[in-house]
């Protein structure tokens, strides 16, 4: 159903009401099953002009490349820790380190920017995938430190570059009333895939091992970024994109919230799972069935959360998340049983998930041609922290293992003070 109740037909931008109750095939009952879906769980009601979003191009292509970059990030994600303690023997030190590591291609993407002069932005979204598939289908094949710095720096390289060119690409080509809801369905189907890469690795650690389950997940990457270099989704009608570096005073709150952002979740990315692994001895398969169960609730709560964003508005959104975060973070350093720390797990990526309304906070606030270089500025700006908060993290942990913790309760704090300064209207008013 769309917006005042009609029925949408997605294969046709024209949709009618009148063919509710008319005789179909099997294919139009898949499509009536696939309407229901979106209506009740991806808010299809309350976006006006939602028919259109999913008939568009740039929807479709970026929907394919999310899955391949959540596939490959995921499957790298899920099996690193155990690896790097089972089979490259590292400690805590280590990981901060590779941590470290791998956010530098996230702190050189502003580089895009100047990529984007030779390659068109969405060529450069499948070459990032190819990367990321390259990365994490060699990671296997180095189980040692430096290994590890080698293959984690390229497989970085892809998912970075890909993040930034799709937060690009989703703000210039969807309006301020959908763009939400396009950021929560990518993270939708994101959860899906990294459910299908759980249950995968579920079943597969009793008879692959780790070097063969790399190269299956790279391998699947790759062949969905081959297949986005095939695809011509660009409209050349759209504003036309300023490909310089620039900082402007109007944006600053965008740039500190997105600077904070990036410290904050540094301490989740670089040494939650490996507080799982390390104090409370999770399994790869206690962490991959964690995994699973986050994703399905993330399935349902994303699309929600694009929802929210538009009814509520981006500072009360990102107040809620600050707010969820500063208890999550103290539970992690106050933690003693392997539940409980598995619940903080869980609410800390819904919450997460909030961080979007900061991208779309810019959206309202910016100018159109100015999209694609604030993006690779601001992810730069995501990362100036992330590149030193894993390392002297881990360090940090080596003294008491709560330390990171608490330090990312007081950085929830800060951001939960600064983000009431947002002053958009929302768009219900």
């Amino acid at each position: 159903m769309g917006v005042g109740g009609e029925a949408i037909d997605w294969g046709n931008p024209i949709h009618r009401v009148s063919d509710e109750n008319a005789p179909c095939s099997s294919g139009d009952l898949v499509k009536r099953a696939v309407e229901r879906l979106f209506e009740s769980f991806w808010g299809i009601r309350m976006v006006t002009g939602i028919k259109h979003v999913r008939t568009n191009p740039m929807f479709q292509f970026l929907i394919v490349l999310t899955i391949a970059s959540s596939i490959g990030l995921q499957g790298w994600r899920t099996l690193f820790n155990n690896f790097a303690v089972e089979i490259a023997h590292l400690e805590g030190y280590h990981i901060g380190m590779i941590q470290s590591v791998r956010e530098i291609p996230g702190f050189l993407a502003l580089l895009v920017i100047f990529v984007l002069l030779v390659v068109k932005e969405h060529r450069l979204s499948a070459l990032s995938i190819i990367c990321l598939g390259i990365g994490v289908a060699a990671t296997g094949f180095f189980p040692s430190y430096s290994g590890l710095l080698l293959t984690t720096v390229i497989m970085s390289f892809g998912f970075h570059y890909y993040e930034t060119t799709n937060q690009s690409l989703t703000l210039q080509y969807f309006e301020k009333t959908t763009s939400p809801w396009v950021f929560g369905i990518q993270r939708s189907l994101g959860a899906v895939s990294n459910i299908v890469v759980g249950v995968m690795i579920l079943l597969f650690t009793s008879f692959l091992s780790y070097l063969q389950m790399y190269v299956l997940v790279g391998g699947i990457v790759t062949a969905l970024g081959v297949w986005g270099l095939t695809r011509h989704p660009a409209d050349e009608t759209r504003p036309y994109q300023r490909k310089k570096m620039f900082l402007k005073k109007a944006y600053w709150l965008y740039y500190f919230l997105t600077f904070m952002a990036g410290a904050r979740r540094q301490i989740f990315v670089a040494f939650a799972v490996f507080l799982l692994v390390k104090k409370f001895s999770y399994s790869v398969q206690e962490i991959t069935i964690l995994f699973v169960v986050n994703n399905a609730i993330n399935y349902f709560l994303s699309p929600q959360i694009g929802r929210a964003v538009i009814k509520f508005g981006e500072r009360k959104v990102l107040s809620t998340e600050y707010l969820a975060l500063l208890f999550v973070f103290t539970g992690y350093a106050l933690a003693t049983e392997k539940w409980l720390v598995a619940v903080l797990y869980v609410l800390d990526h819904i919450f997460f998930n909030f961080s979007f309304a900061i991208r779309t906070y810019f959206q309202k606030i910016g100018d159109p041609q100015d999209v694609a270089s604030t993006m690779a500025v601001g992810f730069t700006i995501n990362h100036i922290a992330a590149v030193v908060i894993p390392a002297a993290g881990g360090m940090l942990w080596m003294v008491d293992y709560r330390i990171p913790f608490i330090a990312g309760a007081g950085l929830a704090l800060i951001s939960l003070i600064m983000v009431q300064f947002i002053n958009i209207p929302n768009l219900s008013e």
